[in-house]
């Protein structure tokens, strides 16, 4: 049927004479005025529910994959901010200098292009349990965390977990839940996509002998048949909303309507395969077309990740309520994110208290 989805998007608003923009809500013309074939901007507006918000939080993003368009999309759609875990990067690294270089990109020009357009990005650091495997790489890489750790903007260890849940990939685990204890920072835990609940189990288990306080653990990727485990062991349960794996918004919304929005996160987890860095607000429209209540989807898609993540000290909601002016002017290391003289967004200062004189 003409009218059929993927249980991971929502449907395009359209009409004769064109469409609502997904990730804005501007009013989209098929012909520009100019008479050539095209899209053009008509009239601005806003896709989302009232009851959806207007703030969220996308709390796995691998944005180092994506495009600057995406960081406009995700901005226009109310996107605030975003946690990007360490990741693997499609094929093996085969040096510990790689691991550094993307370590160091992560931490340092990701941060500066994404507050080029108004996003605050923070960071999970850590061995991902698919390179954990590769023994020579991970000793090597497992020496240097401690110093990318301590880094501004960090907010997490993660992504931790199994792949294949071999014995490598547990030892790699266990040494990084200390290193997290002793920085006194949260983890966020990259659940196996084959045999998931048994991996799942397995990683609850190995933080409760290390005594990690579940409070300041997320487990990533759950599904319906992990969920209530999750949750009953007080850990925080998020789910990333892929357009045809893992979690789609239809599942996830009844997931909220049936556990409630306590410790539940959505993320987009959007990385360089088929994902999506709007699912975060796409999947709150839903929500609120769906009838769950305002304050749940709040909780689902910005309170609890700012919770958990917040305990870190590195991420606070006055980042971006009180942020510094965007000024695309500003270069990192000589780079810019503007290309062929394009002309840079350049806010005025705000004003403070401090500014303000009685005459």
């Amino acid at each position: 049927m003409a009218n059929e989805r993927s249980p991971g998007e929502i449907p395009i608003r359209t009409a004769a004479n064109g469409l609502d923009c997904p990730c804005c809500g501007s009013r989209l013309k098929w012909k520009k005025s100019d008479g050539s074939a095209g899209l053009e901007l008509e009239a601005t507006g806003h896709p989302l529910p009232e009851a959806a918000g207007t703030m969220f939080i996308d709390p796995h993003a691998h944005m180092i994959s994506r495009t600057t368009d995406d960081y406009q999309a995700m901005a226009r759609a109310g996107v605030v901010a975003v946690v990007e875990p360490s990741f693997w990067l499609g094929q093996p690294r085969t040096n510990l200098g790689s691991y550094l270089d993307y370590l160091s990109t992560i931490l340092g020009f990701e941060k500066f292009r994404a507050g080029q357009f108004g996003i605050r990005h923070y960071c999970c650091i850590g061995l991902n349990p698919k390179e954990a495997n590769n023994q020579a790489l991970a000793e090597a890489v497992l020496e240097a965390l401690p110093t990318f750790a301590v880094k501004e903007g960090v907010v997490a260890l993660g992504e931790l977990g199994y792949d294949e849940q071999t014995a490598q990939e547990d030892k790699c685990l266990r040494v990084q839940i200390d290193l997290a204890i002793e920085l006194d920072l949260p983890i966020m835990v990259h659940t196996p996509h084959r045999d998931k609940h048994r991996g799942t189990l397995r990683t609850m288990e190995v933080l409760a002998e290390h005594r990690f306080d579940p409070g300041r653990c997320v487990i990533d990727h759950n599904t319906e048949e992990t969920v209530r485990d999750v949750l009953d062991r007080g850990y925080f349960a998020a789910f990333s909303i892929y357009p045809h794996t893992k979690m789609g918004n239809e599942r996830m919304t009844e997931i909220v309507r049936r556990y409630g929005p306590e410790r539940i996160i959505v993320d987009s987890a959007c990385d360089w395969g088929v994902s999506d860095p709007l699912a975060v607000p796409k999947t709150a429209a839903l929500m609120a077309e769906r009838g769950i209540a305002a304050p749940a989807i709040r909780k689902v898609t910005y309170d609890n990740a700012l919770a958990v993540y917040g305990l870190s000290g590195a991420m606070k909601q006055s980042d971006w309520t009180d942020p510094e002016p965007i000024d695309q002017s500003t270069l990192f290391q000589g780079n810019s994110v503007l290309r062929g003289g394009q002309t840079p967004r350049i806010e005025a200062p705000r004003r403070s208290m401090s500014d303000i004189r009685i005459a």
